[in-house]
């Protein structure tokens, strides 16, 4: 395969790997993981090899950018156009620049192209930035807490091809919002819902909590994943790459092996997504679905995401609740509750002790663990391990080609 040259890559930082051939990089990140996990294995314990893509390009199905002033332009060399309001008084008087921050600081490389970002989303970024000349909109300057836009942020359907923009700005007044919205639809006419995002606190937080508004279409849009559709708002959950997503759920689900009689726990389950596909099963039939999954996340919204997405696509043998899932598991293993299968999926930082000693207490008879952190995912198994399971399978997929991420797949068995 041919690799493509990215001319910031090195001002960048964010593909590391890119001097590789993809196939050399599977090759890395497959050692790395058997390395990693080794340690662990016992007698039948299988290493599968690495699910990478056919096309490790353009993947990314949310691309955020920031927009900041650059160089002041010289007298009479201002941005031509229409007169307008759009939270800013007269032409602006910097160059608009736009993409993504250097690696470990907050100076922007104004790129017109990325090998990782969905090309359609890409569009969208310049677009705004030629929009924010045309109506005279500043760029925000995080020093001294002033201008208008601040970063964009567009999610894309990957089935669907539907486009969600939002656009954050420094203040709840959007004048010309409606032109602004027409002519943007008209350059990018995938787009199907423009919201406004208020953030006026001086941070480097990128949503803010002030207030959304949708200025066109629904305010979401829809996608399709493993058979089953999930609405996306601006604040959603929703993984950066579908096509290795859908790729790792398969995995998962195959690794859990239902029979159609399992109660099933999704902890740290976010909006729902692998445990509505197990609750479910996948679409071709490679595997059964769990008879009850009980999905639990202390993160109130995700849970009402949860149960929206359960009731849209008819799911009714799934259950979400807000709540520590340690503490839910003890309260489940003193009401003399069974579990059959634990699914993990928790955030870099891995799991605690607190809810791996709950885990035991509930003593599911498998448990499948993804991580998107192996080193902490390693630390955990080990736990598992020393305290009555076995390592059956390992399973890395390579969720962001290019990078020196892994994501990867543990399934354990008890004793």
């Amino acid at each position: 395969m041919n690799m493509p040259h990215c001319p910031a890559q090195k001002q960048c930082g964010a593909c590391q790997l890119l001097s590789l051939s993809y196939e050399k990089q599977l090759e890395r990140k497959q050692n790395e993981m058997i390395k990693l996990f080794e340690p662990f294995a016992g007698e039948g314990t299988v290493f599968n090899p690495i699910a990478g893509m056919d096309q490790p390009y353009y993947y990314r199905n949310k691309v955020t950018s920031p927009y900041v002033p650059g160089r002041k332009i010289k007298d009479g060399k201002k941005p031509q156009g229409k007169k307008g309001k759009a939270g800013a008084k007269g032409a602006s008087q910097h160059e608009i620049l736009c993409g993504m921050y250097a690696a470990g600081s907050h100076r922007v490389i104004n790129t017109d192209a990325c090998l990782l970002e969905n090309k359609d989303a890409k569009q969208v970024v310049l677009a705004i930035r030629s929009l924010m000349q045309r109506y005279h909109m500043e760029p925000y300057n995080e020093d001294a807490n002033t201008g208008f836009i601040r970063h964009a942020v567009i999610r894309v359907g990957h089935t669907t091809g539907e486009l969600l923009v939002t656009v954050v700005t420094n203040g709840k007044e959007f004048p010309a919002s409606r032109n602004f919205c027409r002519e943007l639809k008209k350059r990018c006419p995938a787009i199907t819902t423009v919201v406004q995002n208020v953030n006026t606190r001086q941070t480097n937080v990128i949503l803010g909590d002030e207030g959304e508004k949708t200025l066109y279409g629904p305010g979401f849009i829809i996608d399709e994943l493993c058979g089953l559709t999930f609405r996306i708002s601006s604040h959603s959950f929703y993984q950066v790459n579908a096509t290795q997503t859908e790729m790792l759920y398969r995995k998962a689900i195959k690794m859990a092996r239902f029979t159609g009689a399992e109660t099933a726990m999704d902890a740290y389950c976010g909006t729902g997504t692998i445990g509505l596909v197990a609750a479910k099963g996948l679409p071709d039939a490679e595997a059964a679905h769990a008879a009850r999954v009980i999905g639990v996340d202390n993160v109130a919204s995700a849970i009402k995401d949860a149960r929206e997405n359960a009731r849209h696509n008819g799911i009714e043998n799934a259950e979400f609740t807000a709540e520590d899932a340690g503490r839910f598991m003890d309260k489940l293993a003193k009401e003399g509750e069974s579990l059959d299968v634990l699914l993990m999926d928790p955030p870099r930082s891995g799991s605690n002790e607190q809810f791996l000693r709950s885990a035991r207490s509930l003593a599911p008879k498998r448990i499948v663990y993804i991580s998107c952190n192996p080193n902490t995912q390693a630390r955990d198994v080990d736990y598992l391990v020393k305290h009555g399971y076995r390592l059956t399978e390992v399973q890395p997929v390579d969720m962001f080609p290019h990078t020196n991420h892994v994501e990867n797949i543990c399934a354990l068995e008890l004793q």
